[in-house]
């Protein structure tokens, strides 16, 4: 057989295995350090720490955690949170985060390693990365083989898609959730493969661990059942499907019970009554193969039809009977904004305002995924080929991802993993059709038994009848060929006279070999050069430390930390601050200051007073400040350095969301001009001007232009020269860049006295009356 380069001959197959294995090892080495380096810039240029919101809370619990044990920590009651009603944060946490820090922190303390939990928690997200690179090797090796799992632990390692979420402080629950997604998906597709209940039991450890871990674990519960779904509407039932599904389910359901934040959910929610359902069906299904061996066609096509509607009538008799008394909860809103991209922001304005629950722009998959977009598609296509069990998984995973990717921002993460699985695929097999060094047999045309020899075929060497029909050769230096080249083609071809022959089927020339090969490792060249590029210029900024380029360097921005600094040092312990939800976390976390609302969300009438006083005027403001005791109020203003995720770009939903709970008095119209536009500046609409959130960002604002024109460099308008004034709060603290600006509360007058009335005597624009001279009469 020719070959386009020469291998050797003398290697044994063991040797070949074992140089096999040890290459696999040293790369899966290089992709786990790469996976860990990558997510190391926030590190090196921020210091060690704790980044965006979300995590300073988990960070918070995972000290208690560490101080205080298991036990104070699962029955731990925050006062200070959501003042003055405090949170139970114990029953309303998933506390796999926390709780595999803690595990950490106590194995190294154990074997006396003294590492702070704060760095545990910065750099468990690199760490699980490794894992996450591991786990989806395994997957894909199960899709395909070992050259295409390594390109695919490759592809997820440094892809920024799966960077964004976990870089170093990123200390969040997806930190350890994809790891736990991935491993179970292998773990459910080896319990399919094998029929084995023990894959199937750990599958469902496993997955109450994700369920422990992450409010996503329903992305599990409903992939896994489809799956399954699908199986059988294509008659694929098997006795290995039916134990491996009742195994997971059984198991995974009663263990995801024992969280407390999940309880009864699992039988008592319509998001997981597909998987009820499944389980289900899977018994009649079993229950009917049975009673196919024990009676007669007749009696069991019978049976079949009666058994089918009964079934059925009876299952949604229950379900819809159940749901009217309220033991199945209906669907909540966050599953409809999924379906319906206008819901949340029509019914639900506190999901919608968050910038992660938006729709992704297409722009986004190219910044995430880069060239894998493209090797996606072809990958699932390849899938379509060979179409067992396992990739009808992947097809599902990639259709289902495509879709939840594209109608919100933050599911990119879940569709991360399935497209480097299928571009991996995809990657491999061209590599594996043009690395092969077979190339096909010269085509031996037949002689036409009226005519001569053609004269075509003169230089082509004779094969005689013994040479077509003789096997391949079986010496040592073939098996090694087999061995390193991993793939050759050979589908059946057929003569004119209808006897089938094999004939070789492979590429000519090291040329066109060559031309194919470079071209991929330049796009992989191109993919490592634009994942480290988007990895240490988006993704590895925290969010309380901000970067700019200027013509001296980077310059970082601390005015976060600086702001919540002062809190802690010059305000009361039991000092209770206001501010937007989005930075309550930070507030409990640095400043260690009781807030009103913080990023849990789980009140939307208390974060809708918070809406209310920002958007209302002073007065209007000032009753609800003090009746929640209210001592400071904390604004994020952008306008002098171009931040442009301050709270008057967030205004507006803090406005839709309080008129969600009152109509009446608030109207989002009333914020906006005549003509329709959002504006600050001169030709802002009045109530606008006198809300208490624009008065705070805007209060002595001119003052920094020297008597010039004051300018919004964030929404670039040109400001009033006279500023706002305020009455009924004071100016305590503006950071170094006017980010962060901090007011406090007045007390009430001590002489009863309207706080605008003393305030303007206090100025001096009210002076006494001086009364009228009384005339007195004459005595006469």
């Amino acid at each position: 057989m020719p070959r386009a380069y020469p291998l050797p001959t003398d290697l044994s197959p063991a040797t070949v295995t074992n140089t096999k294995s040890l290459v696999r090892i040293v790369a899966f080495a290089l992709i786990s350090g790469a996976a860990i380096a990558s997510r190391l810039f926030a590190v090196i240029n921020f210091e060690s720490i704790i980044h965006e919101f979300d995590p300073w809370f988990n960070y918070r619990a995972t000290r208690v955690l560490a101080s205080k044990g298991f036990y104070e920590f699962w029955n731990w009651f925050d006062p200070t949170a959501w003042y003055p009603l405090g949170r139970v944060v114990g029953g309303t946490i998933y506390p796999g985060l926390m709780a595999t820090s803690g595990v950490i922190y106590n194995f190294l303390q154990a074997i006396h390693i003294p590492v702070d939990i704060r760095n545990i928690c910065v750099m468990l997200a690199p760490g699980f990365s490794a894992l996450t690179a591991w786990s989806t090797y395994m997957f894909t090796k199960e899709m395909k083989d070992e050259s295409a799992g390594l390109l695919a632990a490759a592809f997820i390692g440094i892809v920024p898609g799966y960077i964004s979420r976990s870089v170093a402080g990123s200390y969040d629950n997806e930190a350890i959730a994809i790891f736990l997604l991935m491993f179970t998906f292998f773990l459910w597709i080896k319990a399919l493969k094998q029929g084995s209940a023990l894959f199937g039991t750990l599958a469902a450890v496993f997955y109450f661990y994700m369920v422990a871990a992450w409010g996503g674990y329903a992305f599990i519960t409903n992939m896994i059942p489809l799956h399954a779904l699908a199986l059988l509407l294509m008659g694929r039932f098997t006795n290995r499907l039916y134990v491996a599904y009742s195994s997971w389910y059984a198991i995974g359901t009663l263990a995801s019970m024992q969280v407390p934040f999940v309880g009864f959910q699992p039988v008592r929610t319509s998001e997981h009554m597909g998987a009820l359902g499944v389980f289900g069906l899977l018994q009649i299904v079993a229950f009917v193969q049975l009673v196919r061996s024990h009676v007669s066609s007749k009696q069991f096509n019978n049976l079949l039809f009666a058994l089918a509607v009964g079934a059925g009538v009876v299952g949604t008799v229950a379900i819809v009977g159940l749901t009217y008394m309220g033991w199945i909860a209906p669907w909540t809103g966050r599953f409809y904004s999924l379906w319906d991209t206008g819901y949340a922001k029509k019914y639900i304005p506190i999901i919608a305002s968050v910038s992660e629950h938006q729709p992704t722009a297409w722009p986004s998959f190219f910044m995430d995924l880069h060239f894998l977009i493209f090797l996606f598609p072809a990958g699932v296509v390849l899938c379509f080929r060979e179409l067992r069990d396992e990739h009808i998984f992947v097809i599902i995973y990639a259709l289902v991802g495509s879709y939840f990717a594209g109608v919100m921002v933050r599911l990119m993460l879940t569709l991360t993993p399935v497209v480097c699985i299928s571009a991996a695929i995809a990657l491999s097999t061209v590599l594996d059709t043009y690395i092969d060094p077979s190339e096909p047999d010269l085509p031996v045309p037949e002689a036409d038994e009226t005519s001569g020899p053609s004269e075509t075929t003169t230089d082509a060497p004779k094969k005689t009848k013994k040479d077509k029909t003789a096997p391949p050769p079986t010496s040592s230096g073939a098996s090694v060929t087999e061995l390193l080249s991993g793939m050759v083609v050979t589908p059946p071809s057929t003569s004119k006279k209808g006897a089938a022959k094999e004939k070789k089927t492979g590429i000519f020339g090291t040329d066109t070999r060559l031309a194919v090969i470079l071209n991929a490792i330049g796009m992989l060249m191109f993919f490592v050069v634009h994942c480290t590029w988007v990895t240490s210029n988006a993704y590895s900024s925290p969010s309380v430390v901000l970067a700019s380029h200027n013509a001296d360097g980077l310059q970082l921005i601390d005015d976060f930390r600086e702001a919540y600094y002062w809190l802690r040092q010059n305000t009361p312990e039991t000092a209770v601050v206001m501010s937007w939800w989005d930075y309550g976390y930070q507030i409990a976390g640095m400043a260690d200051r009781p807030t009103l609302v913080d990023n849990n969300t789980w009140n939307n009438t208390h974060i809708a007073t918070v809406g209310k006083a920002m958007s209302s005027s002073e007065e209007v403001a000032y009753p609800i400040l003090r009746k929640h005791d209210v001592d400071y109020v904390l604004v994020i203003f952008g306008g002098l350095i171009g931040y442009s995720g301050d709270d008057i770009n967030k205004f507006l939903w803090m406005v839709r969301i309080a008129q969600g709970v009152w109509p009446d008095e608030i109207q989002e119209p009333k914020y906006f001009t005549p003509s329709g536009d959002y504006r600050v500046d001169e030709q802002a609409s009045p109530a606008m001007r006198n809300s208490l959130m624009y008065k705070m960002s805007y209060y002595r604002f001119h003052e920094l232009f020297g008597g010039g024109q004051a300018t919004d460099r964030v929404r670039n308008q040109v400001m009033p020269k006279t500023g706002p004034t305020l009455d009924y709060l004071e100016e305590a603290f503006t950071s170094e860049n006017w980010i962060v600006r901090i007011y406090q509360v007045k007390k009430e007058d001590p002489l009863g006295r309207d706080l605008k009335t003393a305030n303007a005597f206090d100025q001096g624009k009210k002076r006494k009356r001086t009364r009228p001279p009384v005339r007195r009469r004459s005595a006469a």
